[in-house]
């Protein structure tokens, strides 16, 4: 890399105005499940205080009659805090799009998504070093939430170029010109209904039953954590929210990090998730086997000609893929239009960058 470059936080330092009176960035304290939709009696029974005659065994049996079943539909709340003062409010900091190659060296930092296949090294030096460990152990919390039709990221036997899917929806966006279509899971059967059978979308935009997406959630030690404010659109408001924090000293790969985890809908509400915009799923074989890697930024803006100037950042991906009810895909998009920010702009899916090829992935 060009010795010329300047580091990703000094491009972020040098575009801000510096400032005495520097305002302290909000706590980092997660937020508590906000339980705000009825989704029937089984979840006011699973939620009942222990010990209440009967209760167990209630949501026991229930939970064995819902297992397998569809739905059409379900309706949830979409109503948000009072109107009030967005801190974020257009706190993006502007950093170009950069040709990735000239004269066979790299102009900018490590790309993504890559393949995370266990055991997969790219080939571009980096000296960044990913957060390990959950991004709330060092301050970071997330402040938005977006998808991608398909996957950006590739892992062999999950999410790869032999996955399917149906076709409907890619086909038609495809044709409007609308949304690349990443790679697909390979967990799809049409032969089974939950892959197939209609459901009646109220909140999210495009999206279809059976097929593949790639959840994204950013996050930041300078967002509005644990306020209204915390989730934004576009997410770089959200990264950026206290940005006259950062100075040309800062480790952007250790104040900023994306979660990313592959999910295939199915229309099945024993696979319903109530709070799927706050995070990465951890329960069981969900989020146990994560890659974790320094890239960039992603979306179809860039590609491997042209490469996203903001680079270096930890991300932390799902090498498994996963079945999630459309229900829970609907619930999180209404907790989205549920947002002090306007979110409607993240409520369907994105396209997916191109596979990051090995001479722009991180060592």
């Amino acid at each position: 890399m060009r010795s010329d470059i300047l580091s990703f936080s000094a491009v972020v330092a040098a575009s801000l105005v510096a400032s005495s009176d520097l305002v302290s960035a909000s706590s980092n304290k997660e937020l508590e499940n906000e339980g705000i939709v009825n989704v029937g009696s089984l979840r006011k029974l699973k939620k009942g205080k222990k010990g209440e005659d009967g209760g167990k065994k209630i949501a026991k049996k229930a939970k064995k009659a819902k297992k397998g079943t569809t739905s059409d539909s379900m309706a949830f709340s979409t109503v948000g805090p009072p109107d009030g003062e967005n801190v974020c409010h257009e706190k993006k900091v502007e950093i170009a799009n950069v040709q990735c190659v000239i004269d066979q060296v790299n102009q900018t930092g490590e790309q993504s998504g890559t393949n995370v296949t266990e055991g997969y090294k790219g080939n571009q030096a980096t000296t960044a070093v990913p957060i390990t460990v959950p991004y709330y152990q060092k301050g970071l919390c997330p402040v938005n939430v977006h998808w991608h039709l398909g996957t950006e990221h590739l892992s062999a036997g999950e999410y790869d170029e032999t996955g399917t899917g149906p076709t409907e929806i890619a086909h038609r966006r495809k044709l409007a010109g609308k949304a690349r279509q990443g790679f697909q899971c390979n967990l799809y059967d049409d032969s089974e209904d939950m892959f197939t059978s209609h459901y009646d979308w109220k909140y999210c935009t495009d999206m279809e039953v059976g097929q593949t997406y790639e959840v994204h959630w950013p996050h930041s030690t300078i967002g509005a954590c644990g306020t209204v404010n915390q989730f934004q659109t576009p997410f770089y408001d959200g990264v950026f929210c206290y940005s006259e924090l950062l100075t040309a000293d800062t480790v952007i790969n250790e104040n900023v990090g994306v979660q990313a985890q592959v999910f295939t809908i199915v229309n099945d509400e024993d696979y319903y998730y109530p709070d799927l915009m706050r995070g990465m799923i951890v329960d069981g074989d969900f989020g146990a086997d994560v890659a974790k890697y320094t890239g960039s930024t992603t979306g179809t803006s860039r590609d491997n000609d042209v490469c996203s100037g903001y680079s270096p950042i930890t991300w932390q991906v799902d090498r498994k893929c996963h079945m999630v009810s459309a229900s829970t895909f609907d619930k999180m998009c209404a907790d989205m239009l549920s947002q002090r920010d306007d979110m409607s702009g993240d409520v369907y899916p994105h396209g997916s960058r191109a596979l990051v090829a090995d001479h722009l992935a991180a060592d």
